[in-house]
C-alpha cells in the first residue's frame, strides 16, 4: 500500500512538473564602460550596480516593471547566485500554472551571458530551483535576453546544438538581434517566437506583452502585433515602424 501511494505521488509529482511553464530571462545589464553602445547616465549605465541600472532597476527595467504587474508575484528573490549573476528572481503568475526567472547579469561579461543564453535555447545547462520547485535554464520553454547586442562587438567561437528534441522558444529584445542572432539560434535547435530587425530600446513593456501574449496560446501574428502595439506605446514611433521593428520566426 505504501508503495502504491509513493507511486502515485511521484507520477502525480511528474505530470505537475509537465504541465508547468517556465520562463527564463536572461538580462544583460547596460554597461557604459563594457559595452559598445551608446552612452546614457553614468547612474543607469553602471553594469555592476542592478538597482539602479536601466535595464533592471529603472522604472522599465525587467524587475521594476515585473514587480508592478498584476499578474505576478513575486515569490523569491536570490542574491548572487553565481559568479555572472548579481541577483534572481522567480515569479509565479497569478492565474497560470508558470514561473518567470530572471537573471540580472554583470553587463561586464556578454559573452559569457549570450553563451549560457544559447546553451539554455540548446537544452543545456539545465537549472533546478526548489522552494518553489522550478525547471529553468535550459529545462525551460521559453528563454529571453534582454539587453545590448554583444554580437555587435565580438563574434562567438562556437554554438551550441541541441541536447534533446524538446521544444523550446526564444525571444531576443535588442539591437537587430535576428540579423546577428540568426545562424547561431538555428543551431541551436529552438524556435524564435520574438526578435528584432534595427535598433531598439529593449525595455520590459515589450518582453511583458510577448509573454502575456504567449500564455494565452495566442498565435505568433497576433504575439507580434501585440509587442509592437506595446513598443508603440512607450516609445510613440508610429504603429507601422513598431510593427516592422519585431519579426517572429524565421
Amino acid at each position: 500500500m505504501r508503495l502504491m501511494i509513493l507511486f502515485t505521488c511521484l507520477c502525480c509529482a511528474q505530470l505537475l512538473s509537465a504541465q508547468t511553464k517556465t520562463i527564463h530571462v536572461l538580462v544583460a545589464l547596460c554597461d557604459n564602460q563594457y559595452q559598445g553602445i551608446v552612452k546614457v547616465p553614468a547612474r543607469i549605465g553602471n553594469g555592476q550596480d542592478p538597482a539602479n541600472n536601466l535595464y533592471w532597476g529603472c522604472g522599465y527595467g525587467v524587475s521594476t516593471f515585473l514587480k508592478k504587474q498584476p499578474d505576478w508575484k513575486l515569490v523569491r528573490a536570490i542574491a548572487n547566485p553565481s559568479a555572472n549573476i548579481y541577483e534572481r528572481l522567480v515569479f509565479k503568475h497569478n492565474s497560470k500554472n508558470c514561473y518567470l526567472v530572471a537573471d540580472a547579469y554583470n553587463g561586464a561579461h556578454m559573452k559569457q551571458t549570450i553563451t549560457t543564453f544559447l546553451d539554455y535555447a540548446a537544452g543545456k545547462q539545465p537549472v533546478a530551483l526548489n522552494e518553489p520547485v522550478v525547471q529553468a535554464g535550459g529545462s525551460a520553454q521559453l528563454i529571453c535576453f534582454v539587453g545590448h547586442n554583444g554580437l555587435m562587438d565580438f563574434q562567438l567561437a562556437e554554438t551550441p546544438s541541441p541536447v534533446n528534441k524538446r521544444s523550446r522558444q526564444v525571444a531576443i529584445f535588442a539591437c537587430a538581434s535576428k540579423p546577428y542572432f540568426y545562424e547561431a539560434v538555428k543551431r541551436t535547435g529552438a524556435q524564435p517566437l520574438i526578435w528584432t530587425t534595427h535598433l531598439l530600446s529593449p525595455e520590459a513593456y515589450t518582453l511583458d506583452a510577448m509573454i502575456d501574449a504567449w500564455l494565452l496560446d495566442e498565435d505568433t501574428a497576433a504575439i507580434h502585433e501585440k509587442v509592437a502595439q506595446a513598443y508603440n506605446k512607450y516609445q510613440h514611433c508610429g504603429i507601422k515602424g513598431a510593427r516592422n521593428l519585431f519579426a517572429t520566426g524565421w
